[in-house]
C-alpha cells in the first residue's frame, strides 16, 4: 500500500451513446470514431442490429463484425478480443443492450430463488464490463433507451407517470464510462455524464467528427508524465518519428503517425501536442483568408 500523486496518463476513451430507435446512435458513433483515429479502416462495428451497421458504408471503408443470437456476454468478449488482435483503433459495440436483455431472459428462466440466481448472472455481466474497460483501444458502446415510469399515489390510487428515458442496461452501468451522451430523436446530443468536462452543462448539439477530435485531444494532452523513465528507444527510431511529425501538413496526417506508433505515444506526446496546435492555428488562419486567383495570375487576398 502506497500513497502517490494523482496523474492522468494517455487514456483510451470508454464512452456510451444512448438514445431511442432512430435517434442516430450508430451514425453518431461512426463520426466520433473517425474523429478519434482519422482512418476508417481502423474502425470496427460489433453489429448485433441485424446488419444495420452496413447502412452507412458510404461514410468510409470501416469494418463490421456481425454477431448473431444468442447475444451472450462471452460472445461480446470474444468479439472485442478479435478486434483488439486485429489492431483496430476504435471499437463500436452496437448495441450493448442485447447482452443485458439476454441475461435478463436467462435469469427469468432460471429455477429457484431469484435473488440467489443473480449471483450466477452478475459475474457474466461484470466480465463483459471489465473487457470493455481494460481494453487498450477506444470503445464506443451504444445503448437503447425506453420510457421509464414511476408509480405515484393520487386520490388513493397508484398511477404510472413518465419520468424520462432509461437505458436498457444494468442500473449504474453509466458510472463505468468516462462519457455518456444522450441523443434525442432530432439527433441532438447532451451529456448525462462527462468526466472530461468537454460536454457537461453545454447546450445540446449535433455530433460530428470534430466531437471525436475534441475527445482525442483530451486523451493525449495535459497528462502528467511518470517520474520513472520509459525504456530507452533507439535514437534513429525516435528521430524518424520526430521528423515525420515535423513534416506533417494536416491534422489527419499527424493523427495517422500517432496511431501507427502506439509504443511511442507517451514519450512523444509533447511533440504531437505542439504540432497539432500549430496545424490547428494554420487551419484557422487559412479559413479566415479568402484567397482568389485573378485571370492575370496575381493573387488577391480578402480578409474576412
Amino acid at each position: 500500500m502506497q500513497i502517490r500523486k494523482a496523474e492522468r496518463k494517455y487514456a483510451k476513451i470508454k464512452m456510451a451513446v444512448q438514445g431511442a430507435a432512430g435517434s442516430g446512435k450508430t451514425y453518431s458513433s461512426l463520426l466520433i470514431a473517425y474523429g478519434l483515429c482519422a482512418d476508417w479502416t481502423k474502425i470496427v462495428i460489433i453489429d448485433t442490429e441485424n446488419n444495420s451497421a452496413d447502412l452507412y458504408a458510404d461514410l468510409g471503408n470501416y469494418n463490421v463484425l456481425p454477431i448473431q443470437e444468442p447475444f451472450t456476454p462471452e460472445k461480446y468478449i470474444q468479439a472485442i478480443t478479435l478486434c483488439v488482435q486485429s489492431d483496430m483503433a476504435v471499437i463500436i459495440i452496437d448495441s450493448l443492450s442485447h447482452a443485458w436483455e439476454y441475461l435478463l431472459d436467462q435469469h427469468a428462466n432460471m429455477a429457484g430463488n431469484s435473488f440467489t440466481n443473480w449471483a450466477k448472472i452478475t459475474p457474466r455481466q461484470n466480465a463483459l464490463v471489465n473487457a470493455i474497460l481494460q481494453s487498450n483501444t477506444h470503445i464506443i458502446a451504444t445503448m437503447r433507451v425506453k420510457q421509464d415510469y414511476v408509480l405515484n399515489q393520487k386520490d388513493g390510487k397508484y398511477i404510472p407517470e413518465k419520468v424520462g428515458l432509461r437505458a436498457i442496461q444494468r442500473d449504474g452501468l453509466d458510472y463505468e464510462f468516462t462519457i455518456v451522451l444522450d441523443i434525442d430523436i432530432k439527433h441532438y446530443a447532451t451529456a448525462s455524464k462527462d468526466r472530461t468536462g468537454l460536454f457537461m452543462d453545454k447546450p445540446a448539439s449535433k455530433i460530428s467528427s470534430e466531437t471525436g477530435e475534441h475527445i482525442l485531444n483530451w486523451c493525449i494532452s495535459s497528462f502528467r508524465r511518470e517520474d520513472s523513465p520509459e525504456p530507452i528507444l533507439p535514437d534513429n527510431t525516435i528521430d524518424t518519428i520526430k521528423q515525420a511529425i515535423n513534416q506533417a501538413t494536416t491534422i489527419e496526417e499527424l493523427r495517422k503517425i500517432f496511431n501507427d506508433n502506439p509504443q511511442y505515444q507517451q514519450s512523444l506526446a509533447e511533440e504531437f501536442s505542439k504540432k497539432k496546435t500549430a496545424l490547428t492555428t494554420i487551419n484557422q488562419l487559412t479559413q479566415s483568408l479568402n484567397t482568389k486567383f485573378n485571370p492575370n495570375g496575381s493573387i488577391t487576398i480578402n480578409r474576412t
